[in-house]
């Protein structure tokens, strides 16, 4: 018989609200996202699709 290794009156329940910190990351997580989706939409308009797409691959064969 295996026996639970903790009592359920010994669990702590999860926290209510998100800390600072972590609203702060996600918040920063959302700013970074929304910033290259524009830079995408800005480069796709300025340059046009088969421009665009040679700059995104350079761009990562650079980073290889």
């Amino acid at each position: 018989m295996v026996l639970p290794t903790s009592a359920p009156g010994n669990m702590t329940a999860a926290p209510g609200r998100p800390s600072r910190v972590a609203s702060a990351i996600v918040a920063a997580a959302v700013v970074f996202v929304v910033v290259v989706l524009v830079g995408a939409v800005a480069l796709w308009a300025h340059y046009g699709t088969a421009v665009f797409f040679e700059i995104i691959k350079s761009g990562i064969a650079a980073c290889i």
